[in-house]
């Protein structure tokens, strides 16, 4: 009975053994899954910050062109005009083209206004030709 008491108890500390073994399998398959759902989460939550960001990016870079149309350089006028015509060609931006399309023209509008010259001025002349492109697209 001793041999057999013994083979018992061998019996049991094994299936114990094992029954722990699938115990402890399963909650760590349980805390990689709630770790790598946090994971995501994070991510998630990152990726939509860094597109934030982004938009209030343009959106400064966006007024901060439209502020410096009114600059008496030509040279500050062209570069605001090249970064407006950057953004409105940009797909990701697209609800800024219209936006910048009519201030341009209102631009155009109110230099034209006084000036009687056959020849508009460089800004003019660039706004123009790009709004004749972004016309016949």
């Amino acid at each position: 009975m001793n041999s057999d008491h013994l083979a018992y108890l061998i019996q049991v500390s094994e299936l114990i053994r094992n029954y722990g073994l699938v115990a402890a399998g399963a909650i760590g398959v349980l805390l990689a899954w709630w770790r790598t759902r946090a994971s995501n989460r994070q991510a998630v939550a990152a990726l939509q910050q860094a597109e934030v960001a982004q938009r209030n990016h343009v959106v400064e870079i966006f007024n901060r062109a439209i502020d410096q149309l009114g600059s008496e350089k030509l040279e500050v006028r062209l570069g605001a005009i090249y970064t407006l015509k950057r953004i409105s060609r940009d797909p990701q931006y697209a609800d800024y083209r219209l936006p910048i399309l009519e201030t341009l023209a209102a631009y155009v509008r109110e230099r034209s206004r006084d000036d009687t010259d056959a020849e508009p001025a460089v800004d003019v002349r660039e706004i123009m030709k790009f709004l004749n492109e972004a016309l016949s697209e």
